[in-house]
Order: C-alpha cells, then structure tokens, then sequence
C-alpha cells in the first residue's frame, strides 16, 4: 500500500490499516470471501480511519456498527451525500439522481420516481421477470451441465429487465455489462473513457425520446416535470446514469453470491429445492451475509462522533456488508441461517436514500433463485475453477462455473 497522509485532527490510536478495496480478500481473488474478510473489523473500535478506503485513495472514517451508521445515513443534513463519483471521473461536478441529493431536494425526486419502482409496479413487472428466468435457464438446462452463470444467466437475467425500463433491446447487452464491470472494477485509464461513453449514450438515448417518445423509462423522465417546470438536461443526465449504472451490477452479483453459497452448502441448496416456499426468507438472510454496497458520505460540519473527530469535509463510510456482520445486530452473524427471521439487514441502506430500486431486486433475486432451483439439478462450482471475488465500492464475483453433471 502506498502510504497516505493522515489529517492532524485523526489520533494515531483511531488509524487502521484496511480498506475495502485492498484489504485481504479484498482485490479480484480466486475463491476469496471479501464478506468474511470485512467482518474482522468488529473486535476493534466502533470508527476509525482508514487512509485508504476508496478507488482513489482518499481516507474515509469507518463506522462498523449497524446503529450508527443508521444515524450517519438517516442525518443527512450532517452527512451528504453528494460527492458526484460518477462525474469525478470527468472532471466534472454534477450529482446521480436522486442518490446524490440532499434534502429538501431529494424528496422532490425520489417523489418523482417512487411510482416507477413501487411494489406494486414491482408485482406488476413479476410475469415478464418470471418469464426471462425460465427462457434463460431452460436454454441453460438445454445446452449442457455445467455454465459460467454471470454471463449465461445472472447479468442476461438483470440487465435484461433493466434494459426494458430504458425501452432498449438485448442487442447491445454485453457492451453494457462491459461498461458496468470497467467502471465499478476497471482501473483509473478505462474508467474516465467508459464514462464519457455511457454519457454520451444516456444523452443520446434522451435526444432519441424527446424525438419519438415511447412507453419507457426515459422518456417518462425527459416529459416530467418537477415543482412546474421541465427537467433540465443535466438532471436528465443524472438520473439517466444512476439508473444505468445502478442497474448494471448490483442484483447480478447479489445473485452470483447466493448462487455460489449454495453450490458450496449442497445441504441448504436441497433444502430450497424440497421447500421452495422457504426462498423468500432464505433471500432475506443471503442478502444479510451477501450485500454488495458501500455508501460514502460527506461531513458538512464538524462533529464529535462516537469518540471520532469527524471534521467538515471528511468522508464516512458505512458499508454494507460491515453493518451485516455486526454482532450487536445478528446473532453469529458470521454464520449463514436460512430461518433467520427479524433480518433487518443493510443491504438496502438506511434513511431517505435508501435503495429505491429495492423491491424489484427483491423480485428478481427471489425468482431467480426460485427458477434455478426448479429446473437445475444439484450443482456444485467445477471442479479445477475458482470464481473471483472483487471488494471496492460494490463487491462482485465473476468466473463462476456451476456444474452439475
């Protein structure tokens, strides 16, 4: 690790040498478990800063207790949330919709879109979510006994119902897995040029329905108005790139990550199959163990927290897949219980941002796992592969061969 500097208000005692991006476990891995690997932090201090905790480089505090990172993420007039992290990349400063937005603003937003993503749109959405999984794993099922299913099925699956929502087809959907994996897990050269690229398609794609306006996503954003007046077309952009890169790898690898729990624990696969109506809970608690975002916020002021003297613009992290881990919260957390009931996880965050795409993911992932189970065999991960794992701002694995020969 290169050594960064340490701010003069941190005390050296508050220093960690972690990151979730390099941390063991932590960088692409073959068989690596970047979940296990952040749950070491627990038997140290509630905060501490780690000089290290981001792509960039850039230090961030660590809040490892699910409760206060529920008052971080729900106070959002101390702790901001725009750090526009996509438009860094360009050398430019404006925010994701309506993740980057503080109140009063972000209300006006998230009130715009919540109907897009009710559960009752959710529900509605379920036949055509139903009916992509069975059409991919019966051709799957068809084709042989074993697959690499992050392509031949997790992203298919995902980014398919994502790319309806934008009106698109499939013909494009590997160059737009391609751009999701460069800008989550590429390095500082391929990202600036993936995101001009996905810039420049999102623009594109709202000239095209402002044009010819279809029953879509998009041009549900480019007619709306908020507070009587027209998006902008900055505001366009911002919500256009969140929904993209949002939809692009976070359900994907949530189901990667069941998927691969399941090939290792053949007991807890079988139970499933036998009891499919167990899969609803089971989803909750692989979401539990299994969570694949870390939230960044901003200090706006300075605040004394926890015993750490956070200082105005000091970056906090409260990942996820920390806040699941947490003893305090679950009872052996580290163990994976497929009854666990009372799951109040993380996954989703916490507060006025929290993940407005939750309830489709729900749906998908229980209907994907629902589907698999149905009409795949017991499997295992192949012999002689090792599926990779990647930590960073969202953990991911790839290279997943199940085989059930």
């Amino acid at each position: 690790m290169a050594t960064n500097p340490v701010p003069d208000h941190v005390p050296p005692e508050m220093v960690r040498d972690f990151s979730l991006f390099t941390s063991p476990g932590m960088p692409p891995t073959p068989n690596g478990d970047p979940h296990a690997a952040v749950a070491c932090v627990h038997a140290g201090l509630a905060i501490f800063y780690s000089p290290y905790n981001t792509r960039d480089g850039l230090g961030t505090w660590v809040v490892t207790r699910a409760k206060d990172q529920r008052r971080v993420l729900q106070d959002a007039e101390t702790f901001s949330s725009h750090r526009s992290i996509f438009a860094s990349a360009l050398g430019e400063n404006w925010p994701m919709i309506p993740l980057e937005l503080d109140p009063p603003a972000h209300g006006v937003f998230r009130s715009l879109l919540n109907p897009l993503l009710s559960p009752r749109r959710a529900m509605a959405l379920e036949p055509t979510v139903r009916k992509r999984a069975i059409a991919l794993i019966d051709r799957i099922a068809a084709s042989g006994t074993s697959c690499d299913v992050m392509k031949d099925f997790a992203f298919p699956f995902t980014v398919n119902i994502f790319l309806r929502f934008l009106g698109l087809s499939d013909d494009r959907l590997d160059i737009f897995v391609g751009w999701g994996h460069d800008l989550l897990h590429g390095d500082d050269v391929k990202r600036p040029v993936v995101a001009r690229t996905v810039l420049a398609f999102i623009d594109e794609l709202a000239a095209m329905r402002r044009k010819e306006p279809v029953d879509d996503f998009m041009t549900f954003i480019v007619q709306a108005e908020v507070e009587g007046r027209p998006l902008t077309d900055e505001e366009v952009r911002g919500i256009g790139v969140l929904l993209f890169v949002a939809g692009l790898d976070t359900v994907a690898a949530a189901i990667g990550f069941d998927l691969a729990y399941l090939a290792r624990n053949l007991k807890d696969q079988e139970l499933l199959r036998s009891e499919p109506n167990r899969i609803v809970i089971a989803a909750e608690e692989l979401l539990r163990a299994y969570p694949t975002v870390q939230m960044i916020r901003v200090a706006t002021k300075d605040i004394d927290f926890e015993g750490a003297p956070i200082r105005k613009g000091d970056y906090v992290s409260c990942a996820t897949m920390i806040a699941n881990r947490d003893p305090a919260e679950f009872e052996c957390p580290n163990t994976i219980d497929l009854a666990r009931e009372d799951n109040r996880h993380a996954a989703f965050g916490y507060g006025p941002h929290r993940c407005l795409g939750s309830h489709l993911a729900r749906r998908e992932i229980v209907i994907g796992l629902e589907e698999w189970l149905a009409r795949i065999p017991a499997f295992r991960i192949k012999e002689g592969t090792a599926p990779i794992t990647y930590g960073g701002h969202v953990f991911g694995i790839e290279n997943l061969i199940l085989d059930w020969s």
